[in-house]
């Protein structure tokens, strides 16, 4: 169990080392570790994503936390929790005792122009990620190499390309949080309770 522990730990600071721009931006790293680990499948990673833009607290932490305790547990959980943190802690750590120095650093500058459209990158990348799975029939598959992807969609023609019921809610949604004035201003915790309960009654349907 030791081995796993560390293992949790490592790949997880890895990622809260590198994973610039907030939640969203750890997605294809945690792709990556299912891959590599086969701790947990492309679905369940979906499944993770929901679960955690549900619950209180950040994306990143709330899914270190979930992919720890289902690799090993409460122990797991902790300590993937302290791999994603440790890095930004210390990093934190470092740019108070140094801000003052390095304010107008021009090099400080630039590296920060460099980073920007580099987690732009790693979010926009977790949002196509997303949409593929959870709004229509395309497959990811990763190639022998692994350094590129090729997308496969179900043989069913236009029809069974689409998630059409993820996509009506999609939309639905999109209009009531945007343009529906008595609803746009509730709290989003209302309208992820709505959705799991459309979820719910349509998998009872049998639609």
């Amino acid at each position: 169990m030791i081995a796993i522990y560390l293992k949790l730990y490592w790949e997880f600071f890895k990622t809260g080392l590198f994973a610039v721009g907030g939640g969203m931006a750890t997605l294809p790293f945690l792709q990556n570790i299912g891959q590599s680990t086969g701790w947990y499948s492309y679905t369940d990673l979906m499944n993770m994503l929901a679960v955690s833009e549900s619950t209180p607290g950040p994306i990143g932490i709330n899914m270190a936390t979930y992919v720890g305790y289902t690799a090993a547990g409460v122990p797991g959980a902790v300590i993937a929790t302290l791999g994603e943190v440790t890095p930004s802690i210390i990093v934190i750590l470092i740019v108070a005792a140094v801000l003052n120095s390095f304010r107008n650093n021009k090099y400080v500058d630039q590296a920060f122009y460099g980073l920007r459209p580099a987690s732009t990158g790693l979010i926009g990348a977790a949002c196509v990620m997303v949409v593929l799975e959870v709004l229509t029939a395309i497959q990811r598959v990763a190639p022998e190499s692994g350094a590129l992807y090729r997308f496969t969609a179900s043989a069913g023609g236009l029809a069974d390309l689409f998630n059409w019921q993820g996509l009506v809610l999609a939309a639905v949604l999109l209009v009531l949080t945007n343009w529906v004035k008595k609803v746009k201003n509730w709290h989003p915790i209302v309208f992820i309770g709505l959705s799991a309960a459309v979820g719910v009654a349509l998998r009872f349907a049998g639609v």
